[in-house]
């Protein structure tokens, strides 16, 4: 079927759609084929709707929101058995708090200029990372993190009303009251294990809103790249901000980068902190997370 299926979230961009409900559906009437709509109603829904496009025979998704729209969309592509991934591709429509996604891979937060992107057609196959947690499997397009940053997406989940000035204020407050924990890192045959900041699994150069925490990511070289922040002091972090933005923060002393295709991260002392996944909270302790190189089709700038 030669057909879109997209996928709007009303929630996000601290509400958007709800605000410029005319503006967006104006906007989808230029896309160059025809197409369905499907909001969401709850939290992960776009899981269900992709399934249920996919049985009723859409291979051509949009996903309209966030990051973590994006997220549930990937998601409930890869937890679907009804055809092969191979046969699905997916394109965005920025409206979220951090559309760090979107920034990685050459797309406006602009919906008109998104949806010339999409008319286009220009695509390119994408790594995707696959956590087990707890038995659980989640999947991610940006990043897996431990530590300070997910405490960041908590507080900030919780601080949507201001925009895209959430991450921000979450970063801030976490530097006054995140409490380090040691934990243990097992990949490419070797075993650290040390007091750290937070701990990035990274596929995308950008996160938390424009934040650049990875040294030299790449979502097509089917390998992680991995930023161990130790024993980093958070009055050095809220000194040194614009290390966050600039990506100089994978040059500090404390700070240690790597290449590979799948780690163990274990909690040994300390309080559990947050996992996070492409800015969604995905749970606390141990977890293992793997690459699926190339595993999604994607519209890309």
């Amino acid at each position: 079927m030669d057909k879109w299926f997209v996928i709007i979230n009303p929630a996000s961009g601290n509400k958007f759609v709800k605000k410029r409900k005319t503006k967006v559906f104006n906007s989808l009437k230029k896309l160059n084929c025809s197409y369905e709509i499907a909001f969401t109603k709850y939290t992960k829904h776009e899981e269900e709707l992709v399934d249920f496009a996919i049985k009723r025979g859409f291979r051509k998704f949009i996903s309209v929101g966030g990051d973590g729209t994006l997220n549930h969309v990937v998601n409930g592509v890869l937890i679907q058995k009804e055809i092969p991934i191979s046969e699905i591709k997916i394109g965005v429509i920025p409206i979220g708090t951090g559309n760090d996604w979107a920034k990685n891979n050459d797309i406006p937060n602009h919906i008109e200029k998104a949806i010339e992107i999409l008319n286009s057609g220009k695509t390119s196959k994408l790594d995707i990372g696959k956590i087990t947690h707890n038995r659980n499997i989640f999947y991610f397009t940006i990043l897996v993190g431990i530590g300070y940053d997910g405490f960041v997406v908590d507080k900030a989940i919780r601080l949507k009303k201001y925009g895209n000035s959430a991450y921000l204020l979450a970063s801030l407050f976490g530097i006054f009251n995140y409490k380090k924990s040691v934990l243990k890192f097992t990949f490419n045959g070797r075993s650290l294990e040390y007091k750290s900041l937070m701990s990035i699994i990274g596929i995308g150069k950008f996160c938390g809103n424009g934040m650049q925490f990875t040294h030299k990511s790449d979502a097509k070289d089917g390998l992680f790249d991995i930023t161990l922040v130790k024993d980093f002091k958070l009055h050095s972090l809220l000194y040194n901000t614009k290390m966050m933005y600039n990506g100089k923060l994978t040059s500090h002393k404390d700070v240690e980068t790597y290449k590979t295709n799948k780690i163990k991260i274990e909690v040994k002392k300390g309080q559990n902190p947050f996992i996070e996944a492409d800015g969604e909270i995905i749970g606390k302790g141990d977890f293992e997370v793997e690459i699926l190189p190339l595993a999604i089709t994607f519209i890309v700038g």
